[in-house]
């Protein structure tokens, strides 16, 4: 790509080998032990290095599995260095599948399913009000908004007030104050607006008023400890923020009206988007709906225990049941009001569709996560596969997005579906 087209389109600097650039887990990927072929494994790279080589993307992490065995663990580009505008004397620093990288609002399905886990311990009902454990939140007419429905962004508060300035994500008893004062669009639940923001900081509330203790250490007590996780944090320790790789605003500057949507929906335009998420300072908070901190393999480990119906390593993190109910389809297709595209939600999750959905062809019965527009984090029972495609650019619509698709067309394709009597989790 020349300096000219970059410049333009916003894109890091491509090798042309990009073996030069490329890390391979060779101990961590067995395809053979479940009958994948070679050939099938180097499809589905060749499709990462397709969109990595549109340049929209610095450094790209990819993990996946089948039945339960990892059979592609790789990185490739840089953590941080080769951003549009990085200079030749800036360092950069490779991607390695070790990096640590913010998930954004993949961060929502691991939130969803602590709250899942705290309706199995007795501990909420989904369907109260959010404010019979937090009263303060129902001013100004929120009174009937339930748990359920902020899970299933269906809780009336999509965004915070425009106005806000941005350092209150930081302040956990101002945003809270904030969206306690907030007025609903509307309380009954009928229509889908995406909680970008705010419905974590709601998830959050409830669950550290009915433990007493903070939402990091019930991620820790929970998930993450069990699960033998190296991060999966909220945030990152003050220690550790130069090893988390850093985001870039690539590809074209969004115009009118997708511009008014990108706010719409992130609160700010997408340099502004940049500039806070590589802030130590978001970067060291806890966001339960957008700075979860890991690598791919950490959330494809997440998504095959519940694949595997709430279980890790023959250790139980949680009910089959629960699963099960962090994935029921909750309402219709709907165009949400937010992203203003057609979208299928659960209680915490984003589900595929059939003909053609979200997670690919035929993926009626996938479920999982976006994480700010591009990061593809998701399981599909009817092939038993758990994806995890992370990635540190933040293009709205570029290039790179018939290259994305077809990844997605790939892994499906190569995965066809299972009969049903041996699909995990038993979907019929």
């Amino acid at each position: 790509m020349n300096q000219l087209a970059r410049r333009a389109l916003h894109t890091s600097l491509i090798p042309d080998d990009l073996s030069t650039v490329t890390f391979r887990d060779t101990a961590g990927e067995n395809p053979a032990a479940v009958g994948v072929s070679e050939e099938a494994v180097e499809a589905i790279w060749r499709g990462v290095e397709r969109v990595y080589r549109s340049g929209v993307h610095p450094g790209i992490q990819l993990s996946i599995r089948h039945r339960g065995e990892q059979i592609l663990h790789r990185a490739i580009g840089h953590a941080s260095g080769n951003g549009p505008h990085d200079g030749p004397g800036v360092a950069r620093v490779p991607m390695t599948t070790d990096t640590p990288i913010c998930y954004f609002s993949a961060s929502k399905a691991v939130t969803a399913l602590l709250m899942h886990m705290l309706a199995e311990q007795g501990l909420v009902n989904l369907t109260d009000p959010v404010s019979y454990y937090c009263p303060e939140f129902g001013r100004n007419g929120k009174r009937t908004i339930t748990v359920h429905q902020i899970l299933s962004h269906r809780g009336g508060i999509p965004a915070i007030p425009r106005e806000t300035p941005i350092d209150v994500l930081w302040d956990r008893e101002e945003i809270w104050r904030l969206l306690c004062d907030a007025r609903p669009v509307e309380v009954d639940g009928a229509k889908v607006a995406y909680h970008a923001i705010t419905g974590g900081f709601v998830l959050q509330r409830v669950l550290e008023q009915v433990t007493g203790d903070t939402i990091e250490a019930f991620l820790e007590r929970h998930i993450r400890k069990p699960m033998g996780m190296r991060w999966f944090t909220y945030g990152i320790e003050p220690d550790h923020v130069g090893d988390l790789a850093l985001n870039y605003a690539t590809g074209p500057t969004p115009r009118f009206p997708l511009s008014w949507i990108v706010s719409r929906a992130l609160g700010g335009d997408i340099h502004t988007v940049e500039r806070v998420v590589n802030d130590p300072r978001f970067q060291e908070a806890v966001v339960p709906a957008g700075n979860l901190c890991g690598t791919a393999e950490e959330m494809g480990r997440f998504f095959q225990m519940m694949l595997n119906g709430g279980v890790w390593n023959g250790q139980r993190i949680c009910r089959e049941i629960t699963i099960r109910r962090a994935i029921q389809q909750f309402g219709s297709l709907q165009i949400d009001r937010t992203m203003m595209v057609p979208m299928r939600f659960s209680a915490g999750m984003m589900l595929g569709g059939n003909p053609f959905g979200l997670w690919g062809p035929q993926s009626r019965y996938a479920f999982g996560h976006i994480g700010l527009i591009n990061k593809l984090c998701w399981a599909d029972p009817a092939r038993d596969i758990s994806v995890s495609l992370l990635n540190t650019g933040i293009p709205i619509l570029a290039h790179h997005l018939p290259a994305l698709a077809r990844f997605v067309y790939t892994v499906c394709d190569r995965f066809p579906l299972l009969p049903e009597q041996s699909r995990p989790l038993a979907v019929a």
